[in-house]
């Protein structure tokens, strides 16, 4: 595969990620619902895509650690999609049902309601938070651990080349811990996972080309 498409099919989730973050509402009222809900469907197909890029640089390698990078993928794909789909499109959905409760407390004075009119929705948006949270943190720590498992493989199999972009992909996934896609730290943060992806992916196509490397550390 030419270093340029490689480069490209690893980047393009981030980058798409972090532009997807500009139109993220800061916070879920009912005024926001309905973008709320409508970005988080659009996210739903992009996260998974981040842990896809590190198994398409890991393709061909085999060992322990190219397995647990993997696995962690894996773990991350499933974990945090789950926090979208539950405290994004489920809590979204949710919000918008409170519309028609704002809206009548309005006529009567507002009484009962509270600044972002979610009041009568309250207790599911709780649970549903709490959950989509959890699931968030489980993501998120597995994306750490399948970023770590990858700079190291790659740099076991592709030497010194491979530190850069090892390196700022293992930085990266820090702030990814809690910043999301919200803007600026997790835009940013996006950004910076395309960039080592990118320079990873120049790697590894380089290397490809040369030598096409088969095994890893823990064979």
């Amino acid at each position: 595969m030419p270093a340029w498409r490689l480069v490209t099919l690893v980047a393009a989730a981030p980058v798409a990620l972090a532009v997807a973050g500009f139109f993220h509402p800061d916070d879920l009222t009912v005024d926001t619902a309905r973008e709320w809900t409508a970005l988080h469907v659009v996210l739903l197909p992009l996260f998974p895509l981040l842990g896809g890029a590190l198994v398409l640089l890991l393709r061909g390698m085999g060992g322990v650690v190219p397995a647990v990078a993997r696995l962690a993928a894996y773990a991350y794909a499933v974990f945090y999609t789950g926090l979208d789909a539950v405290a994004g499109v489920g809590a979204g959905r949710v919000a918008q049902t409170a519309q028609d409760a704002a809206a009548g407390g309005a006529a009567a004075g507002g009484a009962g309601q509270t600044a972002d009119g979610l009041e009568p929705v309250e207790p599911q948006l709780h649970a549903l938070f709490d959950i989509g949270n959890a699931l968030g943190i489980a993501g998120s720590a597995s994306f750490a651990v399948a970023a770590a498992a990858t700079a190291v493989a790659l740099l076991t199999g592709y030497g010194r080349a491979a530190l850069p972009g090892g390196l700022l992909l293992v930085l990266a996934s820090i702030p990814f811990l809690y910043s999301h896609v919200y803007w600026p730290v997790g835009g940013l943060t996006m950004l910076a996972l395309a960039l080592a992806l990118g320079l990873l992916a120049w790697v590894v196509a380089a290397g490809r080309a040369d030598a096409p490397v088969t095994s890893s550390t823990g064979t």
